[in-house]
């Protein structure tokens, strides 16, 4: 899906300093109140996190953004299909707002919307499409996951995978999961899924590339899509650091590759991640695989822990740090002109289906885990 670009901010935004900023973000927010709530992810810059009223993944924050029932604006700092996410599951008349609207995620976009279609004409011309379960990773438009409300398929998260994934082998032959392979492949793999029954679907060739038998053969279909910050990581950059000191444990994100997924101690959503490393020992020492800035955080709230990135030289992510103080100072000023700019809105029968999806997803969870 394309996402509109991004206009440069205007003056005077470029050019104030960062407690200029802050006095605008805060004169903004007293008078809004409670009409105005500003959600933040955890990949966010420390001071878009410092300034927001909660933080946490996508979809935590979509449900967060839904009880905010006194609110009229929600500023999700965040990316494009987070944004979408909280315009699908909110209960009244608020206006969602992106403060850049070049904030887009690289992996949501190896995804789109006419390629999985595409795929999955393809796919019942092999097979009856009975046979099929989609399955669309959180991280993805509002038209991937309508489509897989159309097709009687489910969403996941990183943290319900295992279970969602499960369930979807459970009632049909294959599953099709994307966007991002890793997840998919080590969610399969976990759940003892052998390599040799999964395929990778290319979407620039016909048939994915693969044969017809190949096709049928397959247990669970990958899309070849992944995220480029969670590809940073390597099974050599663990090696290095367990040659370095053995005390060290791995934790990483189940976006990475299936290498680096097989080295870690553990592996898990970023909740999991959060979690685990606060519930640990103190002087417990922590290389983690996922992005710099939870890296840092998760560093700073855990004091008398050794947290380290497993990548020396990690980045941040690049769109998600698009989020940045003069961005939100501009949409927070925006909105109490009474021109809010960057409105996200999920138009029908997108938006109904996608929450269909949305809450089908929801109500599993509860049900899976009984």
């Amino acid at each position: 899906m394309a996402i509109a670009y991004q206009t440069p901010l205007p003056a005077p935004y470029p050019s104030l300093t960062e407690q200029e900023m802050r006095d605008r973000i805060k004169e903004v927010r007293n008078y809004f109140g409670k009409k105005l709530v500003v959600l933040a992810h955890h990949y966010q810059r420390p001071e878009i996190v410092e300034l927001s009223d909660v933080r946490g993944d996508s979809l935590q924050l979509a449900q967060y953004a839904a009880q905010q029932t006194e609110a009229d604006y929600i500023v999700f700092c965040g990316v494009h299909f987070m944004a979408e996410g909280a315009d699908i599951l909110k209960t009244g008349k608020q206006l969602v707002v992106l403060p850049d609207l070049g904030a887009g995620c690289d992996m949501a976009d190896m995804a789109d919307a006419d390629d999985v279609i595409d795929a999955w004409e393809q796919l019942v011309e092999v097979v009856e499409h009975e046979s099929i379960m989609p399955v669309t990773y959180v991280n993805s438009s509002a038209s991937l996951k309508a489509f897989v409300a159309e097709k009687g398929g489910v969403i996941c998260t990183s943290s319900n995978a295992g279970k969602i994934v499960d369930w979807a082998l459970q009632e049909r032959k294959i599953l099709f999961f994307y966007p991002d392979q890793h997840l998919g492949r080590n969610t399969a793999k976990k759940l003892g899924i052998p390599l040799s029954e999964m395929n990778l679907w290319d979407p620039k060739k016909n048939y994915g590339g693969l044969t017809p038998e190949q096709i049928k053969q397959t247990k669970v279909m990958l899309w070849q899509g992944c995220c480029p910050v969670h590809m940073m990581f390597s099974a050599k950059q663990i090696d290095i650091i367990r040659a370095k000191d053995p005390e060290f444990k791995i934790i990483s994100h189940p976006e990475c590759a299936m290498e680096v997924v097989d080295k870690s101690d553990c592996s898990g959503s970023t909740d999991f991640i959060v979690k685990t490393i606060a519930a640990s020992p103190a002087g417990s020492k922590w290389a983690v695989g996922t992005e710099l800035n939870l890296v840092n955080r998760i560093a700073k709230e855990n004091p008398d822990k050794k947290v380290v990135s497993i990548n020396p030289f990690m980045c941040l992510c690049g769109t998600m740090n698009r989020i940045d103080l003069p961005h939100l100072t501009w949409a927070l000023e925006q909105i109490r002109q009474g021109t809010p700019q960057n409105v996200i809105t999920v138009t029908e029968p997108t938006r109904s289906l996608a929450k269909q999806a949305l809450e089908r997803m929801l109500e599993m969870s509860v049900t899976l885990n009984r």
